[in-house]
């Protein structure tokens, strides 16, 4: 897991399968979109204060590797000082963080945005003092104006979203057009090691997550989630389907996570 290879960029010509991928994470006992952001938003907050301990520890620490090449993707647009920049479901702040270090130190401040209250107070400490706005927003439902930013980045948060057509929809909103958006999130490798990491992660990172945290649900929601969650091919799809062009999924350490990308081309119509 410490080896961070695979760096292949598939770009998928054509149709894919079109998969019933629309609707989004549903954590236990909600029953519709809004008791499934609300049940997501809850267990974010409970588990605020131990969450960057976790992350490093179950991903051991590749997690920051994710964030530094996912950044790294988009330096042509970070580099641009006027460049307006959103890092949503941004959390404690780590993937803006390795946006900040691509930034000029006269770049317009990126914008970091989550719908958890007690990540956004983590968030304003570790970003304090750098060029950044931090606020409270809805994926869903972004206070943003049509056109109006150059660059979306979202790091292990997508996922999370109550649905995933409508978060698309939402980003390509905002996006101007020539805008970039980057999905930083799990996937299930195939194989061998699918079957090894599907082991750990059903069984050995919830009992480890529980254990520090104190939460057993929150930490038995992600493999689910991440089961839930579409196939690289169908994410492609799915993000075509919302309007993006020359979309792109880029494998990262074995397809353990990767980076889907989609640009926001031509006249931003729809087929």
């Amino acid at each position: 897991m410490g080896w961070d290879g695979a760096a292949l960029c598939w770009r998928l010509p054509g149709e894919s399968n079109k998969a019933g991928h629309n609707a989004g994470a549903q954590p236990a006992g909600a029953r519709d979109e809004a008791s499934s952001a609300e049940a997501v938003r809850e267990m974010f907050d409970r588990i605020a204060p131990r969450y960057d301990l976790l992350n490093h520890v179950l991903s051991l620490g590749v997690d920051r590797t994710w964030w530094w090449r996912t950044a790294r993707r988009f330096r042509h647009i970070l580099a641009r000082p006027e460049a307006r920049v959103l890092d949503i479901c941004c959390g404690t702040g780590d993937m803006t963080l390795a946006l900040l270090r691509r930034r000029p130190e006269n770049g317009t401040p990126v914008i970091a945005a989550d719908f958890s209250p007690q990540m956004l107070a983590l968030a304003r400490k570790k970003l304090a003092g750098r060029r950044v706005d931090v606020m409270e927003a809805d994926a869903l439902r972004l206070p943003l104006g049509d056109g109006s930013l150059d660059l979306i980045t979202t790091a292990f948060g997508f996922r999370n979203l109550a649905n995933y057509r409508a978060g698309l929809e939402e980003f390509f909103r905002a996006l101007r057009l020539g805008g970039e958006l980057g999905i930083l999130d799990f996937s299930e490798p195939g194989g061998v090691l699918g079957k090894a990491f599907g082991f750990y992660f059903r069984h050995v990172l919830p009992a480890i997550g529980a254990r520090i945290s104190g939460d057993v649900s929150a930490y038995g929601y992600l493999p689910a989630s991440v089961e839930k969650f579409p196939p690289p091919l169908a994410m492609v799809e799915l993000m075509r389907e919302a309007g993006f062009e020359d979309v792109s999924w880029t494998p990262y350490t074995f397809g353990i996570a990767g980076l889907w990308r989609g640009v926001k081309q031509g006249t931003g119509d729809r087929e």
